[in-house]
């Protein structure tokens, strides 16, 4: 019985603050309306100038955030091929493997960045629910063994559970190909990069 009361108080005190929220709430945009009213009627120009103020502090910022949003659709567009793509930096490179992969519909896509990467530029979870590690190259020359070795290490412990995707706009050599065929990383090679950047060929997500 005593919890029931209890239950009851706690009820009826909600039922108060809500009552009490809902007609403060009421009272200050009331308050609000009737000053600007009285601002408006006395002083229009101040008024006016207000209204354009508090417009613009609300449109800027999208205005803003559309432009940059253009101005990153644009970069992207512009380097849909090779010949653009050799001419970018290692972090912009990684930065084009990650936009194509939101275009082909990854989730959770993330620049791990250049500094303590660990060996993994880029995390990605995959249209089917998989996790990925990718590893970006951006070469004239072959990737040897070496990067093919540290990218397995990082995907061995740091990145366990993950599926590895080597991505490179230049050539494995023999050998770093036959250890990463081993290891059955995903490889995505000159070739197939031109492909891909075109959106011909797809990710070949195989394994």
């Amino acid at each position: 019985m005593a919890r029931r009361k209890g239950r009851r108080r706690q009820r009826k005190g909600r039922e108060i603050d809500l009552v009490l929220w809902g007609g403060g709430a009421v009272v200050a945009v009331a308050g609000a309306r009737a000053l600007f009213g009285f601002v408006g009627e006395h002083w229009p120009l101040f008024a006016a100038a207000g209204l354009v103020a508090a417009v613009a502090a609300v449109a800027f910022p999208l205005i803003r955030a559309r432009r940059v949003a253009q101005r990153q659709r644009q970069w992207f567009a512009d380097h849909l091929e090779l010949a653009r793509v050799d001419e970018l930096s290692g972090s912009d490179f990684e930065t084009l493997t990650a936009e194509l992969l939101r275009r082909d519909g990854f989730r959770h896509v993330r620049e791990l960045g250049r500094a303590g990467d660990m060996g993994v530029d880029i995390t990605a979870v995959g249209p089917d629910g998989r996790r990925f590690a990718f590893q970006c190259k951006r070469y004239a020359r072959t990737v040897g063994s070496p990067e093919v070795r540290n990218f397995l290490g990082a995907l061995a412990h740091t990145f366990a559970g993950h599926t590895g995707v080597l991505v490179t706009s230049g050539r494995l050599t023999r050998h770093a190909m036959a250890e990463a065929s081993a290891a059955k990383l995903i490889l995505v090679e000159r070739d197939q990069l031109a492909g891909w950047l075109r959106g011909e060929v797809p990710l070949e997500l195989r394994y």
